[in-house]
C-alpha cells in the first residue's frame, strides 16, 4: 500500500505543473493572439506589394558601330557621364569636307566682292569718259550747224552774182570748197554724236554685270547658309555618337558589347535614380475603404527585415527613407 501511496503523490504533483505550464502557454497564444486579432482590427497588410522606380532607357539616335563600352552594371554615374562611344569617322571625315566647302565659297564671295568693285570702277570710269565725248560731240555739231547755214548762203549769193558776172570762177569754187568742207565736218560730228550715244547704252549695259555679280553673291551666300547647316547637323550627329547618361543614378543593366552595330532607337542600358523609388501595394477593392490619404503607413522590406519604415499614404506616390534612399 505504501508504494502506490507515493505513486498517486507523485500524480498529484505533476498535474498542477502540467496545468502551470499549459495556463502558460494558453496565456501566450491568447496575448499573440490578441494583438494579431488588435492589429488585423485597427491595421491593414498586404505583402503583395514592390519597390518600384523609373528605369530610363539609354537609347541611340543614330546608327553605327559600338567602338567603346565605358559603363558596367553597378556603376554610378553623374547627368552627362559618357556611358557608350560610337564610330565617328564618317562624320567627321564629312565635317572636315564640308568645312573646306564653306572656305572655298567664303574665298568665292571675296572674289566676286573684287570683281563687282573692279567692274563698278571700271563702268563708271569708261561712262564718264563717253558722256565728256557725247558732250564734245554734241557741242561740234551745235558749232556747225551755223557755219553750214551761212556757207550755203554764201554759196547761193556767190551763184547769183556770178550769174551777173560780179564775182569770178575762182570766188565761186572757194565758195561751194568751203560748203563742201563743213558738210564733211558736220556729218563727222554727226558720227561721233552718234558714236558717243552708243557708247553709253553699252557702257550702262556693263553697268548691269554688276547685279549679275550681286546675284552670284547672293546664290554663294544662300549656298554659304545651307553648308553651315550641314556641318551643324553633323556635329549633331558626333554628339549623338557619344551616349550620355540623362540623369544621375545606377547603371542596371547593359545591352550592347564593342563591336556590335545598334540602330536608332536600340536599347543600350537602363538606369534609375536612386533617390526616386517608391512602394506600389496590390490592396483589395473591399479594404480600400479602410484606407485615406495621410495615413501612416509602416513599411517592411525582406532585405531589412529587423527595420521598419514609416510613410504617408497618399494618392501619388509617396516616399519613406530606406537605407540611405527614398522610397
Amino acid at each position: 500500500d505504501q508504494p502506490r501511496s507515493r505513486g498517486l503523490g507523485d500524480v498529484y504533483k505533476r498535474q498542477p505543473l502540467s496545468l502551470f505550464f499549459l495556463t502558460a502557454v494558453l496565456l501566450v497564444v491568447g496575448y499573440f493572439g490578441y494583438q494579431e486579432f488588435r492589429e488585423r482590427l485597427a491595421f491593414l497588410h498586404e505583402e503583395d506589394a514592390r519597390i518600384q522606380a523609373n528605369l530610363v532607357t539609354v537609347s541611340s539616335r543614330v546608327a553605327g558601330w559600338v567602338t567603346r563600352v565605358v559603363a558596367h552594371e553597378g556603376l554610378e554615374v553623374e547627368a552627362g557621364t559618357t556611358l557608350v562611344t560610337m564610330d565617328q569617322r564618317k562624320a567627321k571625315v564629312l565635317i572636315e569636307e564640308l568645312t573646306a566647302e564653306l572656305d572655298a565659297v567664303a574665298a568665292e564671295k571675296v572674289r566676286l566682292r573684287a570683281e563687282q568693285d573692279l567692274v563698278r570702277k571700271q563702268t563708271e570710269s569708261h561712262l564718264n569718259s563717253v558722256r565728256l565725248a557725247l558732250s564734245a560731240a554734241r557741242v561740234t555739231v551745235s558749232s556747225l550747224k551755223p557755219q553750214l547755214r551761212l556757207a550755203k548762203r554764201d554759196l547761193e549769193r556767190n551763184r547769183k552774182l556770178f550769174r551777173q558776172r560780179v564775182v569770178s570762177r575762182r570766188q565761186l569754187d572757194q565758195s561751194e570748197t568751203r560748203l563742201q568742207r563743213i558738210e564733211r565736218e558736220h556729218r563727222i560730228a554727226l558720227a561721233n554724236f552718234e558714236s558717243a550715244e552708243a557708247k553709253i547704252k553699252e557702257a550702262e549695259a556693263q553697268r548691269a554685270q554688276t547685279k549679275v555679280l550681286a546675284g552670284e553673291l547672293t546664290v554663294l551666300t544662300k549656298r554659304e547658309v545651307e553648308t553651315k547647316a550641314k556641318i551643324r547637323r553633323y556635329h549633331f550627329d558626333l554628339e549623338d555618337r557619344i551616349i550620355k547618361s540623362p540623369l544621375k543614378g545606377i547603371v542596371d543593366r547593359t545591352f550592347v558589347e564593342v563591336g556590335e552595330y545598334v540602330t536608332p532607337g536600340q536599347r543600350l542600358m537602363l538606369v534609375h535614380d536612386p533617390w526616386q523609388i517608391w512602394v506600389e501595394a496590390n490592396i483589395k477593392e473591399t479594404e480600400i475603404r479602410r484606407l485615406a490619404i495621410g495615413q501612416k503607413v509602416h513599411v517592411s522590406v525582406d532585405a531589412y527585415p529587423c527595420l521598419l519604415y514609416t510613410s504617408d499614404a497618399a494618392d501619388e506616390r509617396s516616399s519613406v527613407d530606406l537605407g540611405g534612399r527614398r522610397i
